[in-house]
């Protein structure tokens, strides 16, 4: 029997919950159950929080999905999610939650403890569409399986939905702070792997038009 959602309590207890969940499944649709009015943006952090993980190659572009389906919704102004039927009943595995949801939950524990509502301008009908737009390019991000190269939008993405369920605007300037850095990152890597596929055609054609033609 799904539990009766407490909008009161911090968000990492309901967290730590789950991760006592009987069974070896918890449905997205008990997910969002347990989240109660804040689904939306706890649905967020917790597909951004997995998308953290250590994931075996291609895992952050099943994870990354929701994302690109929640996302979208703050541009839209959503309060509550929609979700498919078909995503309600997708389940994630307890055993890969119990073991690696403990420690970002401590860390969200002790950002609790400093968190404050501030910056409100951020949350206002404009604020959360923009966060909305940065959230959607981090979930496109996501669903491709860069070796690496996740780690830091998962976490530009778990702070914005951290702020979004605080409503500490810090949290979100952060969440812009890290989109840029991993935008910077993943620039650069693109030119790299460029200039690296460029001088290797060049040193082919090189050796190629080298050989004795018979």
């Amino acid at each position: 029997m799904a539990e009766v959602p407490d909008d009161n309590r911090p968000l990492s207890d309901l967290l730590a919950d789950i991760c006592h969940h009987d069974g070896d499944w918890i449905s997205v649709d008990e997910l969002r159950h347990r989240f109660g009015a804040r689904a939306l943006g706890a649905l967020l952090l917790f597909f951004s929080l997995i998308c953290m993980l250590p994931l075996p190659p291609g895992a952050t572009t099943v994870f990354g999905l929701p994302l690109l389906l929640l996302a979208p919704q703050l541009v839209i102004g959503n309060r509550e999610p929609w979700l498919p039927q078909a995503l309600k009943r997708r389940s994630a595995p307890m055993p890969a939650l119990r073991k690696g949801l403990p420690k970002p939950i401590a860390w969200i524990r002790r950002v609790e403890a400093l968190s404050r509502p501030r910056f409100s301008l951020l949350f206002g009908p404009v604020g959360e569409r923009v966060i909305g737009v940065a959230f959607t390019a981090i979930a496109i991000v996501l669903i491709f399986p860069i070796p690496g190269g996740n780690f830091l939008p998962a976490t530009a993405a778990a702070l914005f939905a951290l702020g979004l369920v605080l409503r500490d605007g810090v949290l979100v300037l952060l969440g812009y702070a890290v989109t840029a850095a991993s935008a910077t990152v993943l620039v650069l890597a693109a030119h790299l792997i460029l200039a690296f596929a460029g001088q290797a055609i060049t040193f082919l054609q090189s050796a190629w038009a080298g050989l004795p033609l018979t």
